[in-house]
C-alpha cells in the first residue's frame, strides 16, 4: 500500500474523471483525415495537450486559432462515447468542498458539458485552456489552480492520465499518481505511483475542530 498526504487533489478531466477518449479521437482522426494527416501521430501528442498547441506542432501551415475553435466546437456538442470513469464520482463526494480542483486542457466550452453530462459537479475550482497562457506541460494551470485553492504547490497531488499532464504536475513541485487509461505504465514513469482504475484511490479526510487539515490518500 501506498500513501500520499496533501491538502488537496488536482484532477485532469479527460481519462481521469471522465473517459472521452473514444470521443476526441474520432474526432482528431476525421480532422487529420480532412488535412491529409497522420492521424496516428497526431494523437499520440495531443492527448493532454491544448489543442491549438498540437495544431501549431503538427500543422504549423494551418491558421491554430480558427482550426482549434472549430474543433472544440463540434467536440463540446458531442456527448457520443462520454462516460464516467468508474469510481470517480464516489472519490470525488468524498472530498471536502474546497479541497479539489479540475484542470484540463479542455476550454470553458468544453469542460463543465463533460462533467454535467457523467453527474459529477462542478468544483469550486476550474481551471481551463482559457485561464492559462501556457498549457500543459507547463505547470501554469496545476500553479494556478493550488494559488486559486489557497494551497502551496508541494501539498498537492495530481491524479493524471496524459505524460504532458504527468511533467507540468512535476514541473510545478507536485506529487502525481499517473492512471493507465490513456498511456501504458511505463511512459508514465515520472508519476510518483501509477493506478489502472480511480477505484483504487481512498481518501480519508484528515479534520481538526470540525475543519478539514489535510487529506490522506491510499493506493
Amino acid at each position: 500500500m501506498q500513501r500520499f498526504y496533501c491538502e488537496a487533489i488536482l484532477f485532469d478531466l479527460d481519462g481521469v474523471l471522465v473517459n472521452s477518449n473514444a470521443n476526441v479521437e474520432r474526432h482528431w482522426r476525421l480532422w487529420s483525415q480532412q488535412h491529409g494527416l497522420d492521424a496516428e501521430k497526431v494523437l499520440h501528442i495531443s492527448h493532454g495537450r491544448p489543442s491549438m498547441e498540437t495544431i501549431r506542432l503538427v500543422a504549423p501551415h494551418l491558421p491554430a486559432y480558427e482550426e482549434s475553435k472549430q474543433l472544440h466546437q463540434r467536440v463540446a456538442l458531442d456527448f457520443e462515447g462520454v462516460e464516467e470513469v468508474p469510481g470517480v464520482k464516489a472519490l470525488v463526494e468524498s472530498l471536502p468542498e474546497g479541497h479539489w480542483a479540475v484542470v484540463t486542457s479542455g476550454d470553458l466550452l468544453l469542460a463543465p458539458g463533460r462533467l454535467q453530462h457523467v453527474g459529477l459537479s462542478l468544483p469550486k475550482v476550474l481551471i481551463t485552456s482559457d485561464d492559462v497562457k501556457k498549457g500543459k506541460p507547463d505547470p501554469e494551470g496545476y500553479l494556478k489552480a493550488a494559488a486559486r485553492l489557497g494551497f502551496p504547490p508541494k501539498n498537492c497531488l495530481v491524479i493524471e492520465d496524459a505524460i504532458a499532464g504527468v511533467k507540468a504536475a512535476r514541473a510545478a513541485g507536485m506529487q502525481v499518481i499517473g492512471i493507465t487509461t490513456t498511456y501504458p505504465a511505463h511512459e508514465l514513469a515520472e508519476a510518483d505511483a501509477r493506478i489502472d482504475t480511480m477505484s483504487q484511490i481512498q481518501v480519508n479526510p484528515q479534520f481538526t475542530d470540525g475543519k478539514c487539515v489535510g487529506l490522506e490518500v491510499l493506493l
